[in-house]
């Protein structure tokens, strides 16, 4: 039997205007975050430097970068803190208005030494833009949950003290509050910026 192999009309105007459509310059379709649909984050109510209750939904309409650590950290939370804001500053420069949609938020895992004034003086070290929150324990737990971050007091130092080891997750958060993307903080500023300019419209 033989068979017919050629298309049907209507089939062969919609395999013509699909190519039509190719060739005319038709815009790709728009890159979808790397954490689109991710189950991070949500709403927590924790505490500013000024003693006022801060909740997730304060920053409605605003792309948030968030990052969880802790003052006393020796290295890696001041490291990529200090990329954060220089990297906030390279896009500042290259341009203004994006930047301006970008709130970013620094939480303690440690809230037993990170008192509101001391989240407040190691977020406005690096940049007056940071706000730092903290809260009880409990409020501190639930908020690192919320946002998939892993955090544990370590044993007691000589002389005094201790370590927390967490997560150093930089993760950015679009205007609704949804996941987009986490920030190469050890590629340095060049590319935090590139990666904001990436997903902030």
């Amino acid at each position: 039997m033989n068979r017919n192999n050629n298309p049907s009309p209507v089939l062969a105007l919609m395999i013509a205007g699909a190519l039509a459509l190719a060739g005319c310059g038709a815009a790709p379709p728009a890159e979808e975050p790397p954490l689109a649909g991710a189950a991070i984050g949500g709403d927590f109510a924790l505490t500013n430097s000024k003693g006022e209750t801060v909740r997730w939904n304060d920053f409605a309409g605003k792309y948030r970068i968030v990052y969880f650590g802790y003052a006393f950290c020796p290295d890696v939370c001041p490291t990529d803190m200090q990329r954060v804001a220089q990297g906030l500053r390279v896009m500042q420069e290259q341009d203004p208005a994006k930047a301006a949609q970008i709130q970013p938020i620094f939480i303690t895992i440690d809230p037993e030494r990170d008192t509101q004034e001391v989240v407040g003086e190691f977020a406005a070290a690096f940049s007056p833009d940071i706000i730092g929150l903290t809260g009880t324990p409990e409020q501190i737990a639930a908020t690192a949950k919320t946002f998939k971050i892993f955090y544990a007091k370590g044993e007691p130092l000589e002389g005094g003290g201790y370590l927390v080891d967490h997560s150093n997750i930089v993760y950015l958060f679009g205007p609704e509050g949804e996941p987009l993307a986490t920030l190469p903080v050890d590629q340095g500023a060049d590319a935090v910026a590139a990666e904001l300019d990436r997903w902030v419209k």
